[in-house]
């Protein structure tokens, strides 16, 4: 095979951070290559030097015997570099066609005006072609969800078929259905002779999904390897530089709880979303939520933070208190961790302190004033006791990995004591190291006496952390299983499908 990228002595640092360090590879036509490696192992940044989103600090990237000057995401694009981003990659007040060909609109345009209708024409039939026809490229992106503004991303990353196409963490926001396409797409740029830099956290996944897999670890190259000649625990070892054991979920069984009702939700109805939701939530359990697409269960979760303005029926505390708003949620003990975390959970443009700090306030404060001793102490407090790797806690949320953005997230909801912990998608790009962290978070939680519902379209997820697990589809509760080690996946899915 030819070498269609060369990426030589590839340098990038935010201040003190060496994010990453002198790394060259080279990636080969009609290759799925895999990029994996912890959170903040400088993956991402590789990729966004390579798309324009991030200058390159030193060294060259060379595309099919062309050195790439760009200095923006526009001019990657048509050289042929696409990238398909973890977190959300469209813009709010804009049609659905208006991001498809977002700095591509020159074929619109007609002595200076944009002919609308035929961008319309072509976005809906671009999403058809896809298979993505329930979406309409007329309608506003904000009116789709996330996972359907994830498709959007994916025709608009791949319709002008790039010579690179970056997929990154994508799988992670989308449901079976919507992986298996994107797959299909992967498949189809390899066979086309183009190339796919994959990067997951789930090593099954990249395991059946790409020919060869670069390892990065704190920035530094580490070894490539094929797909065929490694294992799970192999690739591992690799990311993190030694055997960190499988012990990732609970090793108990029993599955008791106190009998003691913390949380009581009532015939929950959200038009369009859910139907007639009812549950309880006991102290110191840990309630799963799974199943398939748009089955509800991100939903559901919303609601019992008081997330939906047009809900009906009642949550309510073992208290008696209604929880009908965000403000009352908080006040009352109630925390939510939402899957869409760079717009629901997290403040970009914001320091790690003051994200922190947000939900904790007025308990922070001494007769109504705020003092900046104590807010660092308590920011500080909390950032390390996740472990958060960042420069220090007034760096902004935004230069940190996926993974480390979700610590911010925990630290925040940890360090108000919260009782009730909504956790949607909790380890949603997260590595495997960091994955085993927030798993014994949680189990420590538990052990506190404090209870979570975790929300996660990963079935072994379920099965592993959960004391008990509803299973939604169409909007409903369609299935109830207690914790069993007899339990399969195969149960689970019959109660999805």
């Amino acid at each position: 095979m030819s070498i269609l990228l060369k990426a030589e002595h590839i340098d990038k640092r935010f201040g003190i951070t060496h994010a990453v360090n002198d790394v060259s590879i080279n990636i080969d036509a009609g290759e799925i290559r895999a990029l994996i490696g912890e959170n903040g192992s400088g993956k991402s940044t590789f990729c966004q030097m390579l798309c324009g989103i991030y200058t390159i600090g030193g060294g060259t990237f060379t595309l099919d015997g062309e050195v790439m000057n760009v200095r923006n995401q526009v001019e990657a694009n048509r050289l042929g570099v696409s990238i398909i981003v973890q977190e959300m990659g469209t813009l709010s007040g804009l049609t659905v066609a208006e991001n498809i060909f977002l700095g591509h609109e020159d074929p619109f345009m007609h002595h200076g005006l944009k002919d609308t209708r035929a961008m319309i024409r072509e976005g809906q039939r671009l999403l058809d072609e896809y298979g993505f026809g329930k979406i309409r490229a007329g309608a506003m992106i904000d009116s789709y969800n996330f996972e359907d503004r994830k498709l959007v991303e994916i025709v608009k990353a791949t319709y002008m078929k790039p010579k690179i196409l970056i997929v990154d963490e994508t799988t992670t926001a989308l449901s079976q259905n919507g992986r298996l396409e994107l797959y299909k797409i992967m498949d189809a740029v390899r066979a086309d002779g183009r190339s796919v830099i994959f990067i997951s956290h789930d090593l099954a996944e990249i395991l059946s999904h790409s020919d060869t897999i670069t390892v990065l670890r704190d920035g530094e190259y580490i070894d490539t390897v094929n797909a065929k000649d490694i294992d799970e625990d192999g690739l591992r070892k690799l990311m993190v530089g030694r055997d960190i054991g499988t012990a990732y979920y609970r090793t108990d069984y029993d599955g008791r709880t106190s009998d003691e009702v913390v949380l009581s939700v009532k015939n929950v109805t959200v038009p369009g979303q859910i139907e007639d939701v009812s549950f309880d939530l006991h102290k110191g359990e840990i309630l799963g939520f799974g199943g398939l697409s748009e089955c509800g269960m991100h939903e559901a979760g919303k609601a019992v933070f008081g997330a939906s303005w047009d809900r009906s029926g009642s949550v309510t505390l073992a208290d008696g208190t209604a929880i009908n708003d965000i403000p009352t949620a908080i006040k009352h003990s109630i925390a939510y961790a939402s899957k869409d975390r760079d717009n629901e959970s997290v403040i970009l443009a914001e320091s790690i302190r003051n994200n922190i700090i947000l939900p904790s306030i007025d308990d922070l404060a001494s007769n109504h004033i705020l003092w900046g001793g104590k807010l660092n102490k308590f920011a500080q407090k909390y950032a390390d006791e996740m472990q958060t790797k960042m420069q220090g806690i007034h760096q902004f949320v935004s230069d940190l990995s996926g993974g480390n953005k979700q610590k911010v997230v925990l630290a925040r909801w940890i360090g108000k004591g919260s009782d009730i912990l909504v956790l949607d998608s909790p380890t949603r790009g997260i590595d495997v190291k960091v994955k085993q962290a927030i798993y014994a978070l949680m189990s420590e939680l538990k052990a506190q006496g404090k209870s979570i519902i975790m929300i996660s379209e990963e079935i072994p997820e379920l099965l592993g952390m959960s004391d008990r697990i509803l299973i939604m589809k169409d909007g409903k509760i369609n299935g109830e299983f207690m914790r069993s080690e007899s339990l399969s996946e195969e149960d689970l899915i019959a109660k999805m499908v």
